[in-house]
């Protein structure tokens, strides 16, 4: 059966920042929910776009050639391939769709990279 999924429910089961929760699955894409706040390292996704979608507080987004802002309800598609820098000045919570085989650190694999996401 179909299920309500309260994101701001969902949001409230953890406090750390830069570790995104699988809140939902849908056509092999996972809905997840994550909590940032600072600085994240430059990357790109080469196979898959990646949509923000910010919640509460605001996001920059920065290109290696300009920045965006993102405030609550509004939502942005980073392209494939596109190297990005998401930054929080203060914490911000967001949801994120996209492949389920997206990596969150894309091109990069260190110690922020979360390959098996916890569902929640």
């Amino acid at each position: 059966m179909p299920q309500v999924i309260d994101i701001r429910e969902k949001l409230s089961t953890f406090n750390s920042h830069w570790t995104p929760k699988v809140i939902a699955e849908l056509n092999g894409q996972h809905v997840k929910v994550a909590k940032l706040l600072g600085s994240f390292d430059w990357h790109f996704h080469e196979d898959e776009d990646e949509l923000f979608w910010v919640i509460s507080g605001k996001l920059i987004i920065h290109f290696r050639d300009s920045s965006i802002e993102l405030h609550p309800g509004q939502l942005c598609v980073i392209p494939k391939g596109i190297e990005h820098q998401p930054v929080a000045e203060e914490e911000c919570e967001i949801a994120l769709f996209e492949p389920a085989s997206t990596l969150n650190t894309g091109n990069l694999k260190n110690a922020r990279t979360v390959s098996h996401p916890d569902h929640i």
